[in-house]
């Protein structure tokens, strides 16, 4: 169970992995820019962003790898519930059903189990299902708690609502989905446009060693090549933002 999906907390093995990749990075920005040791040193805060850019990333991605198996969960515990249990044993019943489709260790699998422990202490599903919404910060989930507390308390039919928010959530992952293949294409295109500048500076470096030279080991070249390293990582920025969708 994670007390806070918007914290990702590295393993030993990624903080050394991510490290490394952002060493390497500022290492051949400040070969690129500057061909010195100090270029480098003066980029070393670069690492700091890189770590931290990729854990934004890795959040993003558990997120919207736990909406996908949060929908599958909402299937099993809508047959459950189909099948006459009550809500309350419908969750144990899912959780048999979501071992047949997830590991172990799956988010789902943990989250639903959690739940049916706060369930056997006495506190509500409602209350359960809100937190576990506030936890994750996840719109879907926060949605179902809300509907799901609603249908509890007004005695609707619970079958048919959460059948109907199940196939509300199905639909809008699928349509999700679909937005990412469709500019898939295009992500690659701009992952491409990112590394153009420092590919051209590294060609002109290795092809045509003096052509370059009046922008290195001198005050003025410095200031240009920071210019247009600025002008570099900003543009890197937006590219970025463009092609990022909300998942």
């Amino acid at each position: 169970m994670i007390e806070n999906y918007d914290i990702y907390r590295f393993s030993l093995k990624e903080k050394i992995r991510y490290t490394i990749e952002g060493l390497i990075v500022v290492m051949v920005l400040g070969g690129v820019f500057y061909k010195s040791i100090f270029g480098i040193i003066m980029l070393s805060p670069l690492i700091c962003l890189y770590y931290k850019n990729k854990n934004k990333e890795l959040i993003k991605k558990r997120k919207w790898q736990l909406n996908l198996e949060f929908r599958d969960g909402i299937n099993s515990l809508s047959s459950a519930l189909s099948a006459g249990y009550s809500a309350e044993h419908a969750f144990i019943e899912a959780i048999k059903d979501l071992k047949q489709i997830y590991p172990e260790g799956a988010m789902i699998i943990r989250e639903f189990t959690y739940l049916v422990k706060r369930i056997q202490i006495n506190i509500t599903v409602e209350k359960a299902l809100s937190d576990f919404g506030e936890r994750s910060n996840i719109e879907d989930i926060i949605s179902f708690a809300e509907v799901f507390a609603t249908a509890k308390r007004t005695g609707g039919d619970m079958v048919q609502i959460i059948k109907a928010t199940g196939n509300i959530i199905s639909n809008k992952l699928e349509i999700k989905r679909e937005i990412l293949t469709m500019i898939a294409a295009k992500k690659f295109e701009a992952t491409i446009m990112k590394f153009v500048p420092v590919g051209i500076l590294c060609y002109l470096s290795v092809f045509s060693p003096g052509f370059l030279d009046p922008l290195y080991y001198n005050l003025f070249g410095i200031l240009v090549m920071t210019f247009l390293l600025l002008i570099y990582l900003f543009t890197y920025r937006i590219i970025d933002k463009i092609i990022a969708i909300e998942l």
